[in-house]
């Protein structure tokens, strides 16, 4: 999946995919808005944003479950299913990248740098290619579901900070959302926190909060002149 660099640099970019690197909030949070409840579990795209941006689905349905009753028998492999044929129509069709975020990848070029996300590597694979960012990444990619672990274990960036051949502590972790924050600083990892909500949302303490991903670059820079001192 991924090789180590012969002469790394100081630093390895980390990178969350939905929400960080690709304007999929929305779009998820709506499509989960109408499949949900033709299973019987009352959702709306409100709640999704309000509540569970970032979360595996599979924790999601078990959440709903326990409000308002569980799915009929061998229920979630087809709601899953549906889930994630939706989704991809409406990626391929209408995502687009994080404003500022093509930019600060290409700022960013000489640094390594990997995506590390809850999603199926099939989802990650279909963001990058329908936003045009896969040339920033390559075959860098961590899913979840691919290692079997799921942030906020700090597990997820641990693996890739291995397989990308850096130490916790030479990584640099951007994710929006709190699950990934607490992900990348239980990990030991610098942490950029990029907050779309500032008026409802704190960056945790010990995390860096910025709420534009053309603020990236010269925050970047500062920890890396900071690492080589």
């Amino acid at each position: 999946m991924n090789n180590s660099l012969s002469t790394p640099a100081s630093l390895c970019l980390l990178f969350d995919c939905d929400g960080t690197l690709v304007d999929s909030e929305i779009l998820l949070a709506e499509v989960l808005g109408d499949v949900l409840p033709e299973f019987g579990l009352p959702f709306s795209a409100r709640q999704y944003m309000e509540e569970f941006r970032g979360i595996r689905f599979y924790t999601i349905v078990q959440m709903l479950e326990e409000r308002f009753g569980v799915l009929i028998e061998d229920q979630f492999p087809a709601l899953e299913a549906q889930m994630r044929a939706r989704m991809e129509a409406r990626m391929r069709a209408e995502l687009q990248p994080i404003a500022g975020i093509p930019e600060a990848l290409e700022t960013l070029s000489a640094y390594p740098k990997a995506v590390v996300s809850n999603g199926p590597e099939r989802k990650i694979r279909c963001a990058l290619e329908s936003t045009r960012l896969t040339q920033h990444f390559g075959e860098q990619i961590f899913s979840a579901y691919t290692l079997n672990v799921w942030k906020p274990d700090p597990a997820l960036y641990l693996q890739a900070a291995s397989a990308m051949g850096y130490a916790p502590e030479q990584c640099i972790v951007i994710d929006d959302a709190a699950v990934g924050v607490e992900a990348g600083l239980a990990a030991g990892m610098h942490v950029i926190h990029i907050n779309h909500f500032p008026e409802e949302e704190t960056t945790p303490k010990g995390a860096i909060g910025i709420q534009h991903a053309h603020e990236l670059p010269d925050v970047i820079a500062r920890l890396d002149a900071e690492a080589t001192r």
